[in-house]
């Protein structure tokens, strides 16, 4: 939503918004572009009457605003429909959908696109390492956008990334996830199957090879050529080093380009790809997308170096399903083969809190050398129970103490949390200094 109001306010509308926790670094941003910030819910904040009222996925029924806009009768839209009737059926979209990796993968598709000269408009959901912002729009004919899978809004239940159009759809993968709306993996497997369906026949739909989730995706019908990448497909990857700082593109199973960077893990190394593909698309070739990598920067809060002191560093990442969080920690263990590795982690998502992946939990963790929980309110399990060799704490004050207490000279800690984890990561790098 923060990425919404920004490209509204570059079209030339004033823009204000509601909230009720904002924190950086979205809230710096929305300073930084003068855009107004309400903190909570009031109809009051309708005043003056505005235009037009862009209601995103969090809000439902019962929220003051929300009544005001309807008993008002404001015209309202969601943020997925503004951005397709204002700005998307002008472009051609680059789309970048999947249970893991979109920030990355977008980040990184829309900078191989700027360093190759194409200026694009892009949404991140998350602030490019190369970029200021996590949404502008330009002059160019393209725009890179992160294609979530989440519902439209109270009024709309379809997937936000219905409304993108895209012209070239990264498809990375698909496991299950949002429980709090999704039955099951199928749910989910509709909605992307509804988004293959606007793809046109001159776009191209690209995803990793001997994904079953998305084959089965693909078997409910696909009108768009298909590209795959892996070892059936045109292609491949081959590392030069564990960690995933070096490695080469192959493209039927010829070298055509070589990646150096700083960006760890191997399903960066996959991001990497799918992003050089589309690029492809537009007519980039691998070599230049893997010139523009090489000075690439992650987005912020994957895999950040938050600092480094008294021989500790601190890493921050977003991670927050099983799967991601188990690339996380082996991605710094291939990294920091010789540190010891404290995982600290907030299932804070609605899924982790109603204990989907509960049993998975544990295996996604099996890297780290210590880990570090806490159980948050809302959550409808024991972390204690499934997690016995964990640290659980249920305040921050408290794990913040425990990992203060615990943590030597050589240590890598990664703190996992996809919300502000109440300043856990400052507070423990300020108390280390």
């Amino acid at each position: 939503m923060g990425g919404v109001a920004a490209i509204a306010q570059q079209i030339g509308h004033r823009v204000t918004g509601s909230d009720a926790k904002v924190y950086p670094p979205m809230s710096t941003q929305l300073e930084n572009l003068g855009i107004e910030l309400m903190q909570g819910y009031s109809h009051n904040n309708l005043k003056p009457r505005p235009d037009i009222v862009i209601i995103g996925n969090a809000l439902s029924r019962g929220n003051d605003e929300v009544e005001a806009v309807l008993r008002e009768r404001i015209p309202y839209v969601s943020g997925a429909q503004w951005l397709h009737d204002n700005v998307l059926t002008q472009r051609w979209v680059l789309a970048v959908a999947g249970t893991h990796g979109k920030t990355t993968t977008a980040s990184m598709l829309a900078w191989i696109l700027e360093d190759n000269g194409f200026d694009p408009g892009f949404m991140i959901g998350g602030v490019p390492g190369n970029f200021p912002v996590s949404a502008r729009l330009t002059d160019s004919n393209f725009f890179v956008i992160e294609a979530d899978e989440y519902d439209t809004a109270f009024f709309d239940k379809r997937s936000k990334f219905v409304h993108y159009a895209p012209d070239t759809l990264i498809l990375n993968n698909l496991e299950f996830d949002h429980a709090d709306i999704f039955p099951d993996l199928a749910a989910i497997q509709r909605q992307f199957a509804h988004l293959l369906r606007v793809v046109p026949d001159t776009g191209q739909v690209i995803l990793p090879a001997g994904d079953k989730a998305l084959d089965e995706v693909l078997g409910q019908g696909c009108w768009s050529p298909v590209v795959r990448m892996g070892e059936q497909g045109d292609w491949q990857t081959k590392l030069l080093k564990t960690d995933g700082t070096e490695f080469e593109v192959h493209y039927q199973s010829k070298c055509i380009a070589q990646v150096s960077w700083n960006v760890l893990g191997t399903h960066n190394v996959n991001n990497a790809m799918m992003a050089i593909i589309a690029a492809a698309h537009v007519g980039i070739k691998a070599e230049q997308s893997a010139q523009a990598l090489n000075r690439f920067r992650s987005p912020k809060r994957r895999m950040e170096l938050l600092g480094e002191h008294r021989g500790v560093k601190v890493f921050d990442d977003f991670a927050h399903h099983p799967s991601a969080i188990k690339t996380t920690v082996s991605g710094l263990r291939q990294h920091q083969p010789d540190s010891r590795i404290i995982a600290v982690l907030e299932p804070r998502s609605n899924t982790m809190k109603m204990g989907v992946h509960s049993d998975t939990l544990v295996q996604s963790l099996e890297d780290a050398d210590n880990v570090f929980v806490l159980q948050p309110e809302g959550l409808k399990w024991q972390l204690a129970e499934k997690m016995p060799k964990a640290h659980v704490f249920e305040s921050t004050d408290d794990l913040l103490a425990g990992l203060l207490a615990e943590v030597r000279a050589g240590d890598a800690v990664l703190i996992m949390s996809n919300g502000s984890f109440d300043g856990l990561h400052q507070r423990f790098l300020k108390a280390l200094q």
